[in-house]
């Protein structure tokens, strides 16, 4: 045990001492800081000048909609019920940017349909939300209740208004949770992947150096793998760790200093007010000033339950990948050797990351269920459900799926021991299956 905590403390040393290990740590959590901020800007971007078209047919809002002028938002009324392709299509309805319908039953069901041409800015998005939101609450107020305005708003229950677009309106926004799940799943296949090829280069490079044969006659082959799979490993989880770090603080920094306007102002909620009242002020707010990327970054990421799967599964697949690289490594009979299988690889990581973009739209399809319990596919799709949310009484899913990893692992490392022990002082030979195979039945 000692050999292999050498042999792996010595892959870290030489690991994080590289240049383009140390230029990585800095350079990927920039990339994904301004990733974010393009994505945050994007999200707020759309018609900041807009028509609404109102179809009210019970005649609710009595063609009155605010007693303040908008000088970004018009508003007009139609008497009767519009259908969607009507206002999509019909020439007397070109004019309007967006279609607010109004049915019989929404002082019950409290539920708004808002369709658009063209995606409308968040700050306009919320105006629309606001203004008739109030303007429903006085209808509330003078046809039901004798209370004041400001005793209704206390016992009032939200709106829900759901914007969606006249081209596709039966589902306006995909599950954006997914794709956190999609972006940490991706992560652990693509850094597998490159730490899994630098393990084969290695041994590769070694055993075409001949350094191996003076490392085997010191400690045992298993050692050997054992020491470079943890030991890059750990470098692995290291520059991890940094960008987890780097990235939390950069996020911070962006909402102090960039994305102020998306957030109350703390002191509002502090000792001004009570603490409920504290909760209603800032949900208000973010429904006046909603921005998509905003909230799922900063309110439904729930990172205390992502991160630890997410370090626990890249953990069990990267000892998976890592082990099957260190065997092709070892039995390559030169460096240039061994491509016949490193380019099926790459192409399971290619139709890995695919396979899990085409489940963000359909997470219980054939191929997520199944995929979520294949080894080479499973840390994409099991973090892409969690992000997502199992369905009640499924969440010991992911357990099977640990299990079913874990056990994988073993019989990986113990396959390619053998291979390794076997094939590491083989030279001049072309790797095949026919090889491996009998290496490995080789005691």
């Amino acid at each position: 045990m000692n050999a292999v905590v050498l042999i792996a403390l010595k892959e870290i040393k030489q690991r994080m001492l590289n240049r383009s290990f140390l230029f990585m740590l800095f350079l990927v959590p920039l990339m994904i800081i301004s990733m974010v901020y393009f994505l945050v800007k994007a999200a707020d971007e759309g018609k900041k000048n807009v028509h609404v078209l109102i179809a009210d047919p019970g005649d609710i809002l009595q063609g009155v909609i605010s007693s303040k002028e908008s000088p970004n938002v018009n508003y007009s009324f139609v008497s009767d019920y519009l259908e969607i392709d009507e206002f999509k299509n019909g020439k007397r309805y070109q004019k309007f940017d967006v279609l607010l319908e109004l049915n019989e039953k929404v002082l019950n069901n409290k539920k708004v349909f808002v369709f658009y041409r063209d995606y409308i800015s968040s700050p306009i998005q919320g105006a629309i939300r606001y203004t008739f939101e109030r303007r429903v609450e006085e209808v509330l107020i003078s046809e039901f209740s004798d209370l004041s305005i400001d005793e209704f708003r206390q016992l009032k229950q939200p709106l829900n208004v759901d914007f969606r677009s006249i081209h596709n309106p039966t589902n306006s926004k995909a599950n954006n949770a997914g794709w956190v799940g999609y972006f940490f799943g991706a992560i652990i296949m693509l850094v597998t992947l490159f730490y899994g090829l630098s393990i084969l280069r290695g041994i590769a490079k070694e055993k075409a150096e001949r350094v191996v044969e003076v490392v085997v006659s010191i400690v045992r082959p298993s050692q050997l793998m054992l020491g470079k799979i943890i030991g890059i490993g750990a470098a692995a989880i290291i520059q991890i760790g940094f960008w987890v770090l780097f990235v939390f603080t950069g996020l911070y920094a962006l909402q102090d200093l960039l994305f102020s306007d998306f957030f109350i102002d703390q002191s509002l909620t502090g000792a001004q007010v009570s603490d409920g009242a504290g909760e209603i002020l800032q949900s208000e707010f973010n429904r006046i000033r909603n921005n998509e990327m905003i909230h799922l970054i900063y309110d439904r990421i729930n990172l205390s339950l992502l991160l630890p799967f997410f370090f626990l599964f890249f953990g069990v697949g990267y000892l998976f990948y890592g082990a099957f690289f260190s065997l092709i490594g070892a039995a390559m009979g030169s460096e240039g050797d061994g491509q016949i299988f490193i380019l099926p690889m790459i192409f399971i990581v290619v139709f890995t990351l695919f396979a899990g973009y085409l489940s963000l739209s359909n997470p219980e399809s054939d191929l997520a269920n199944y995929a979520q319990f294949i080894p080479f596919t499973l840390p994409m799709f099991v973090m892409i459900k969690l992000s997502m949310g199992y369905a009640v009484g499924s969440g010991y899913l992911i357990w099977i799926s640990l299990l079913i990893m874990i056990f994988s692992i073993i019989l990986m490392l113990w396959v390619a021991s053998r291979i390794f022990k076997v094939s590491l002082l083989s030279y001049g030979h072309r790797l095949s299956l026919r090889g491996l195979f009998k290496w490995f039945l080789s005691k």
